[in-house]
């Protein structure tokens, strides 16, 4: 299909994107890298008076440490966040994240705050950015905010993005030394996630120490598995002890059943894919 028509503004600067946003409202869209955009955008599930591409903003992309701080720029690709050594180094559970979103092509032109703003339940980075405690830095009408990922994923495809405001870049602290994995369960290659897990864990002496664990599309927004997390620390790094913790990792979910799985389904993935990300991490 043909997309409605709509005037485009493409802004070299975050203050002229700000600009632009604000005058147009609620009627504006953001273009970042288009991957999940153009698609709805042809079949006509939206219909903005204004397109606003970031393409241009070379300050939005990049990655750089600030302190004990690691930052992405939102228009960073899926790619040059994959292949970036700060990332493998600082946060491997967002290398190992991103590796597994769609296909070279789109990791190629999709781009990390992009992913993020969209706020897709079954998308694979919303929850390895809770886990590791991301901030959101939002450039608004107002100036700029810090919005913590807990409080960033509001419900279904809506986050605390306000109209007028874009997220310019992904501050988290350094996890140096964590061992991390992503699992994930699709029914084809290169497609959304029907469940996945984000662990991250530290690891001493056979002992989990610390444990953070996050799940994919079993709600409307990421959640932290806190009874697993619980339910780790202070247990031996075991298949046995793992098991068992990931038993916990339904509570406080709220699945949907939809076509590609039923609730009961997607809890019962939840609790295995758990598993085999704990073990996963903690043999890594």
């Amino acid at each position: 299909m043909i997309p409605a028509q709509f005037d485009y503004v493409a802004p070299s600067t975050v203050e002229e994107a700000v600009v632009a946003l604000t005058e147009a409202g609620e009627d504006a869209k953001v273009l970042a890298g288009g991957q999940s955009l153009l698609p709805v955008l042809r079949m006509r599930l939206a219909d903005p008076r204004v397109v606003v591409d970031l393409g241009r903003i070379a300050a939005l992309r990049g990655v750089r440490e600030d302190g004990d701080a690691l930052v992405i720029g939102a228009m960073t690709t899926h790619h040059d966040v994959m292949g970036d050594p700060l990332v493998q180094r600082h946060a491997k559970l967002i290398t190992l994240a991103t590796r597994t979103v769609a296909d070279p092509q789109v990791r190629h032109r999709g781009t990390f705050g992009g992913s993020l703003a969209h706020a897709d339940p079954a998308g694979d980075l919303p929850a390895p950015a809770l886990v590791l405690d991301a901030e959101m830095v939002v450039a608004g009408p107002s100036g700029r905010r810090t919005v913590p990922a807990a409080e960033f994923f509001v419900d279904y495809f809506t986050t605390a993005l306000q109209p007028g405001e874009l997220l310019v870049e992904v501050r988290m602290p350094k996890w140096t030394g964590w061992s991390a994995h992503y699992e994930k369960f699709s029914r084809v290659a290169q497609a959304w996630s029907i469940v996945g897990v984000a662990a991250a864990l530290r690891v001493s002496d056979g002992t989990i120490a610390e444990a953070r664990v996050g799940l994919t599309n079993m709600g409307p927004t990421p959640i932290r598995a806190h009874g697993v997390e619980q339910a780790l620390v202070g247990q031996p790094a075991t298949a046995e002890a793992i098991r068992a913790a990931a038993r916990h990792a339904t509570e406080g979910t709220s699945p949907a059943a939809d076509s590609s799985a039923d609730v009961d389904y997607r809890e019962h993935l939840a609790e295995v894919l758990t598993g085999r990300a704990v073990l996963a991490a903690a043999s890594g």
